[in-house]
């Protein structure tokens, strides 16, 4: 009998890419590097992590190469200018190597610990969405407009989730690679594929927060979000 090739094996036994966009984290990388070795090591996940810079300016850049030196199981990927999160993405997407495919921040807000526990959901499901249950962002400026952007998108595309701004998520490969992404896009792909006939699920994960770098999120985000929802409700009233 021939062994199973990796698609045939369980999700937490087939290898992995980890999809990381970099902007200016140069203060969070190394304990990234090993934060993410820690939890998947351990676990006996075969991984390589995709790390798209996304012409960072505080030394990132540097500290990225030598990542990759130390440990080449950290690629990079390196952008001539600053395109933003949803590019960084969809690079990541085209060049990961694996049929399992996790994606996460770079500022350590996320917890790669939680990465083996979603993979096991992936034997059930097509797609899992983390959940930050007990986020810890500052209420007014962060955690309540993000809270209504969660119920306008719901509403919007008819697939509910709490969080579609957690970046942490786990997808089978064949849902994802042929996703148009743009603009702010990247949060909607829960949209898409459960339009693809993908089977999705949404699980706490931890939220730590940020003590070192500054957050890249801002007024000018959430109008680019809102611009975007019209092209999802585009899209919905077109296909469904």
């Amino acid at each position: 009998m021939n062994p199973p090739t990796p698609s045939q094996l369980p999700a937490r036994q087939q290898p992995i890419s980890l999809i990381i966009p970099v902007y200016n984290e140069v203060e969070n990388l190394r304990d990234l590097q090993a934060a993410i070795s820690a939890a998947l090591d351990p676990a006996e996940i075969d991984f390589e992590v995709i790390l798209v810079n996304d012409d960072s300016t505080d030394g990132s850049t540097q500290l990225l190469d030598e990542i990759h030196r130390d440990d080449p199981r950290f690629r990079v990927i390196h952008f001539i200018r600053n395109y933003g999160q949803t590019a960084a993405m969809a690079a990541g997407i085209k060049h990961a190597q694996n049929d399992i495919l996790v994606s996460m921040d770079a500022d350590l807000q996320n917890d790669p610990a939680d990465i083996p526990a979603m993979l096991t959901r992936l034997d059930e499901y097509d797609v899992v969405c983390g959940w930050r249950k007990d986020r810890k962002d500052p209420w007014l400026s962060r955690t309540l407009p993000s809270r209504m952007a969660n119920a306008l998108i719901s509403r919007l595309s008819n697939v509910p989730l709490h969080d579609y701004g957690c970046t942490l998520r786990a997808y089978k490969r064949e849902f994802i690679e042929q996703i148009p992404l743009y603009g702010e896009m990247h949060r909607f792909i829960p949209i898409y594929v459960t339009w693809a006939g993908a089977r999705l699920v949404e699980v706490p994960v931890r939220h730590h927060p940020r003590t070192r770098g500054s957050s890249k999120y801002g007024l000018s985000r959430v109008f680019k979000v809102l611009l975007d929802l019209t092209t999802v409700k585009f899209l919905r009233d077109f296909f469904v």
